[in-house]
């Protein structure tokens, strides 16, 4: 039998027989496909204990208490009046309030809907997001009014030495 030249074809004459089989890859899809999955597996287990930490946290189990932090000295700090300070690392920031002669409010200030800056506007008496125009309860830090629909971050307070303290970030109730 000859081919359409008039050849006799020979054995290693074929659609290939330009490629030079010593360069052949050696990982063929099915090869590829075991090394792929092989290495999500590997992938997977190597994040599982950030998975289990971040899940702790989200489900409010760590309840973290950091080192207490002073805020302020009771004597400088002026009823209806606010301080900004970082808490609990220096890049996260958030406002005390002093509502009454002895108590204490102090949140996050960024809103839980964009992260703008939320500002404790004395005359109203409440926090203000400019950036959608949200308010929170300056009482339970829970949203009034625009498009936030989650409470601030509460920042638990402690009065101790004739100063305030911070010592945790409250978790959320769900």
């Amino acid at each position: 039998m000859t081919n359409k030249n008039g050849k006799i074809p020979e054995k290693d004459d074929n659609y290939t027989n330009n490629i030079n089989r010593n360069n052949d890859r050696s990982l063929d899809r099915r090869g590829f496909m075991k090394t792929l999955a092989g290495a999500a597996g590997v992938f997977a287990v190597a994040s599982l204990p950030w998975g289990t930490l971040a899940a702790k946290e989200l489900m409010g189990l760590a309840d973290k208490e950091y080192p207490h932090k002073k805020i302020v000295d009771i004597k400088d700090i002026a009823v209806g009046e606010s301080v900004e300070f970082h808490f609990p690392s220096d890049h996260d920031s958030a406002v005390l309030i002093r509502l009454e002669e002895n108590k204490y409010v102090a949140y996050q200030n960024a809103c839980t809907h964009l992260r703008c800056p939320v500002y404790w506007v004395k005359e109203q008496k409440e926090m203000v997001c400019p950036c959608h125009h949200g308010k929170f309860d300056v009482n339970t830090g829970a949203p009034t009014a625009g498009p936030p629909r989650r409470p601030l971050p509460e920042i638990v307070v402690h009065q101790e030495d004739e100063a305030i303290f911070a010592v945790r970030v409250k978790r959320y109730e769900a």
